[in-house]
This record gives C-alpha cells, structure tokens and sequence, in this order.
C-alpha cells in the first residue's frame, strides 16, 4: 500500500515524516484542498500560474547547510547550550529594502545580542524576521472606510497598503517582487557578514547612532559600552592563551525567518537537494506557523510537516494542551531534537493560567521543544484615539512571568521572539524613553504592528539578561 502512494505521488515520505492512514503520503502540494486560513484568491490564475513557474525557475534564497547548521543550533538551545534571539519588523516592505534600514535591524540584533551573551554566558543564535517577512495575516478579509470596502493589507508578497481597489487586488507578479527583494537583502547580509561587520574583535563597529542621542540615558549608554568593553577584553585574553583564533565567537551567524503564510510562495521554493533525504522549503532558514493558521488539519500544518527545515508554530492563549501535542506529533512525528520550535504569545495576564498546563503536557509526553517567548502579540493594545500600540511594561511582564513558569515548571526559556526596529519611531508606549500616548504620532511608521525602537529594544536586552541570568534560572 505505501509502495503504491508513492508511486501514485511521484516521490519519496520525506526524511521524519510517518506515513499511516490518518496522515496520507505528503508532497510539495498535498495541503491543497485542505483548509486554508488566510488563503488569498488570486482573480488571474493565469498570471498566478507564471509567477509560481518563474519561482521554481530561481534560484534558492537559503541552503541546506545553512538549515541543518540552524537545526543543529537549536537543538543545542533546547539543551540549555545556546539562546535564540529573534526579532525584526512586523512587515517588510519592498520600499524598506534600502542599505541603512537593513543594516540598522542588524545592528540592533547584534547590539541585543551581545547583552545576551554577556548576561548568559552562552552563544547566543541570531535569527531576523527579514528577507521574507513580506506576508501579513488579516483579522478579517476585507477593510472598510467610509461606504468603501476592500480587500484587506496582506503584505507587500499580495498587495499594497494604498487604500484603492487598485492597490488592494492580490497581484501575482508581488511573489516574485518579494523573492527578487528577499534576494537583495540577503546579498547585503551575507557581504557585511562576510566583509567583518559582525566581527566581535571590533564591537565599537555596531554602534547605531542613537548611542549618542541625548534621549538614550547615560547609564544605559555605559552600561552598553562596558558590555562591550568585557567581551572584548575576555576574547583578547582567551587567544592570548594561543590555542586558536576562536572563529566561532568572532565571525557570527544570521539565520533568516518569516511567517510561512503563503503557502504558493513557499511551495514554489520546496524541493530535494542532492545528497540530502526529504524537501527543504529554500525561502529561508526557520519558517513559522501562525496563531491563526496553527489549525492541526489545516494546510499550513500539513505543509510544515513534510519539510525538513526547523519549524515554529506560534501559541497563543486558546490552544489547549491536547491541541499542543497533537502539533508536536504532526509537525515533529519522529520527535527530533531541533525540529520544532513553540513560541507562545499569551499576553502579560495569560501567562501563568495557561502556560503551565502547555509546559506540563509537552514535558509528559516527552516531546522535544524548544520554547520561546513572543511578548509582542499579547500585549497589543488600541489607545483612546484608536492607534494600535503596545506597552514596554506588559512586554517585560509577560517575558518575566514566563521565565518564571518554565523555572518552576524544571523547563527552559530557550528564546525571545520580538518586532523591532533599529529606526527612531515611536510606536510602543513606555521604557525609559518614555514615550507616550500623546508622542506616538511623532515617528508611527509601521505599517501593520508596532515594533519596539532601538532604545526599548536595547533596554529590553538588559533587563531579560539579568532576569535570566539569575541564578534560580
């Protein structure tokens, strides 16, 4: 019977992947037909049907290697070894794909990161929401202003935000626009990688203009610069010892992710590599499933199942355990270390009524996760005036709470999950910059969520070094 699904498929069960009568022989394409949250009805099949054949016609964004070196990397966080940290915008946009934006989300990613590293004492892995992030889950189809309804903002991978019956028809030619943009950026990414820009010998190279603003408190801006002043005396002194240049400290990694919410797009870039088992989704290193589209017989966890990159899924506050371990047993059947990634954005209230039960039920069954915390989500928020926000106070909160139920609960806060920005807006309330309702009209620049600026993000950094850093951690 297996020998005669394989045939009628045209391949091989994927490497981890069981079949058995409840899940059926996985392709590439086997989620089509099945429920499908956030879909996006294309008007032009056939303009559809070109831009998916030009994108298996491309190149791959990412390489095997790359997602097994980051599978192997995260298998090491759920043992407590490493750290994730990954954090970038809410939505990319075509027009953000400019040499300062890109360079700034990394430095402030880099400048997070070492914080991290110092505080835990431990490799610290860096992942961007970048070079992909152009895709956006809607809570409803449609918008309305006025007497005018259209369909929705779902990124720049569908449509444009321009509130016209133009802008807002899902064009198909944007899959391939995204593909050529998450190219660009990842050109950029891997010359300055590659030309020394996340060199730690040279640190002082990271610093984002802000460290000089007045706004960022003198306090913060020393405490930054004896962080780095530690790191970089300790690494003199560990190859002043002679024994080797310590590459992997002095040369880091970036990893790319993005919600895998396009199922065209994603499929378009899945495929065997030589001398490898199973398909890898070449879009980008660590593919995520959202709270929306988490639906355990739905298309998107029927895709994410079949492939051999690492996988998250995003929970949030209506899952219940039983839900939770039916996704690990389909997305991490062969329950591999590295594999699969939970990230829970329960908001600053849910955390401690809900999170205990997912962390007891998981631990139980003996299912290997890495858990993340994304206090991001949870916490959102619309002032008086009907802007969408979010506060610093909550997002601490909520990564406090956290890091206390997995204490407790003898597991492990292996990761952080967070909308940044190195930019100067002013989108979420609160941290010591201060801002306020009154001032979030100074620089919103969002498109779709609000994102932490680079004097919350860094500040964060701190307060999650030392929380997690304790010793009762």
């Amino acid at each position: 019977m297996v020998q005669k699904n394989r045939a009628a498929a045209g391949g091989d069960i994927p490497f981890g992947v069981i079949h058995t009568a409840a899940k059926p022989l996985w392709t590439p394409d086997s989620w089509r037909g099945l429920p499908n949250a956030q879909e996006v009805p294309y008007p032009d099949r056939e303009a559809l049907d070109a831009a998916l054949e030009k994108l298996r016609s491309l190149p791959p964004l990412v390489t095997s290697w790359e997602i097994e070196r980051l599978r192997q990397h995260i298998a090491e966080a759920q043992e407590g070894k490493r750290f994730i940290l990954q954090g970038g915008d809410c939505a990319e946009t075509l027009a953000d794909c400019r040499a300062e934006a890109i360079a700034s989300k990394l430095k402030i990613l880099l400048q997070m990161s070492l914080v991290l590293v110092h505080g835990l004492k431990i490799p610290v892995v860096r992942i961007g929401r970048f070079a992909g992030q152009y895709a956006k889950p809607r809570s409803s189809p449609t918008e309305t202003r006025g007497r005018d309804t259209l369909p929705s903002y779902f990124g720049d991978l569908v449509n444009s935000p321009d509130f016209s019956a133009a802008a807002r028809a899902p064009e198909p030619r944007m899959l391939v626009r995204a593909y050529q943009h998450s190219a660009l950026t990842l050109n950029f990414i891997r010359a300055l990688v590659d030309g020394g820009f996340a060199d730690m010998h040279h640190p002082e190279y990271w610093d984002l203009s802000f460290l000089k603003r007045a706004s960022l408190s003198p306090s913060l801006r020393e405490e930054y610069e004896a962080t780095m002043r530690s790191l970089g005396d300790g690494l003199k002194f560990m190859e002043a010892l002679g024994e080797r240049t310590l590459n992997d400290l002095t040369r880091l990694e970036f990893f790319t992710s993005h919600e895998g919410l396009n199922l065209l797009y994603e499929s378009a870039q899945t495929r065997r590599v030589p001398r490898r088992e199973g398909f890898y989704t070449l879009t980008t290193h660590l593919p995520w499933i959202g709270d929306r589209t988490r639906r355990v017989d739905g298309a998107h966890v029927e895709f994410f199942r079949g492939v051999r990159n690492p996988v998250g899924v995003k929970i949030g506050p209506t899952i219940s355990p039983d839900e939770l371990l039916a996704l690990c047993d389909v997305l991490n059947a062969g329950n591999e270390a590295g594999r699969l990634v939970l990230i829970t954005r329960l908001g600053a209230t849910g955390v401690e009524k809900i999170l205990p039960h997912l962390v007891e039920r998981v631990q139980r069954a003996g299912r290997r996760v890495l858990w993340m915390c994304d206090p991001m989500h949870g916490n959102t928020i619309t002032t008086a005036a009907g802007v969408k926000t979010r506060s610093f106070a909550a997002i601490l909160e909520e990564l406090d709470r956290t890091a206390e139920v997995h204490r407790q609960s003898g597991s492990r806060l292996g990761g952080v999950h967070f909308e940044l920005t190195g930019e100067d807006v002013t989108e979420c309330l609160g941290g010591a910059a201060g801002v306020t309702e009154s001032s979030l009209s100074t620089n919103y620049a969002t498109v779709c969520d609000p994102r932490l600026n680079y004097h919350q993000s860094l500040e964060l950094a701190f307060l999650l070094s030392r929380r997690l850093s304790r010793p009762a951690f």
